[in-house]
């Protein structure tokens, strides 16, 4: 009928992608539903899985006061992983929630349950991403490559979590951390004390981040029973995302020293300045947090993106100091 909204080419845009993004704007219009399937069109997920992975490679890099040429493979095979395996994650994920997806408004329009794409679909396009990721995988170290199939089971875990506990932000922590440690097996062939610190710095950093984007889907969330730490926390959030971020800080920051301990005076300080300026922009994000505002809260949410970089560039100064 002459008048009515238009769905637009390639299907439906999806509520909290990035607006003017290059999959909407761009992509074949065959292709869209498979790249927002991946959230391509939402590359924030992509850089709060990626960072942790430059984290310990560059940590690796400082305590073996070495560096060569395949570090600069890592340091690429990671970002070109990240993108892949988050992609097959969230595919995961939507094959897993397509029953809930459909019930709350920011997810609806997602490719399965608005049905541009069937689960069938879903599934070779999942395998695809992940088999490029093994080929990525398998020119690493034999211990990075078995991490790289250990990190399996938090990522087919996750979707379940909601259903089954109030800490689903912390199974997304156990995934979305790993890279921590298979980057810095990557280079230095065993893991190490100051790895599996920076890991769990990164899981509470995920739950100070996730609890804040949770909050888009509170009410929905309450009326289809799915659990998250930003229903559980309610009205004391920002006390909760406080000790989250000290918690983060201090771990990452113990992290830092294991790792550049044994280095010059100005290497070890420039090292640790990367968790200070990481828990000064987690505090910015605390002062602007306001549970009722969903522009803000996404706002908040994406800028973990500068919050994470902080900590590489100041391990990256501190190798060359």
């Amino acid at each position: 009928m002459q008048g009515d909204a238009q769905e637009p080419e390639g299907g439906p845009l999806i509520a909290d992608a990035v607006k003017d993004n290059w999959v909407d704007t761009r992509a074949p219009a065959w292709a869209r539903p498979y790249l927002r399937l991946s959230r391509m069109d939402r590359p924030i997920g992509t850089w709060l899985l990626l960072l942790p992975c430059w984290w310990g490679l560059l940590l690796a890099m400082l305590v073996s006061d070495r560096a060569s040429w395949f570090d600069l493979w890592i340091f690429a095979g990671c970002a070109i992983g990240a993108t892949l395996m988050r992609g097959a994650g969230c595919t995961w994920n939507d094959i897993s929630d397509r029953d809930f997806d459909g019930t709350v408004e920011r997810t609806r329009n997602r490719p399965i349950p608005s049905g541009q794409v069937s689960v069938r679909q879903a599934l070779i396009w999942m395998s695809a991403q992940a088999l490029v990721s093994l080929c990525i995988l398998l020119t690493f170290n034999w211990a990075a490559i078995a991490l790289g199939f250990l990190s399996l089971v938090p990522v087919l875990v996750y979707p379940f979590a909601k259903r089954f506990t109030w800490w689903p932000q912390l199974f997304l922590g156990l995934a979305f951390n790993w890279g921590a440690l298979l980057a810095w097996t990557a280079h230095s062939g065993s893991l190490g004390w100051p790895a599996i610190t920076l890991y769990c710095a990164g899981i509470v950093w995920t739950l100070f981040y996730d609890t804040i984007y949770a909050h888009q889907d509170i009410e929905d969330d309450a009326l289809i029973g799915i659990k998250s730490t930003a229903r559980l926390f309610g009205a004391q959030t920002p006390s909760w995302l406080l000790y989250f971020l000290i918690g983060s800080v201090i771990l990452l920051g113990f992290a830092a020293l294991q790792g550049a301990g044994a280095r010059s005076i100005p290497s070890l300080l420039i090292a640790l300045a990367g968790p200070w300026a990481f828990g000064w922009h987690l505090n910015w994000q605390l002062r602007h947090f306001r549970s009722g505002d969903q522009s803000g809260l996404v706002r908040l949410f994406r800028s973990n993106r500068d919050a994470g970089l902080m900590p590489v560039l100041f391990f990256a100064i501190a190798l060359c100091v």
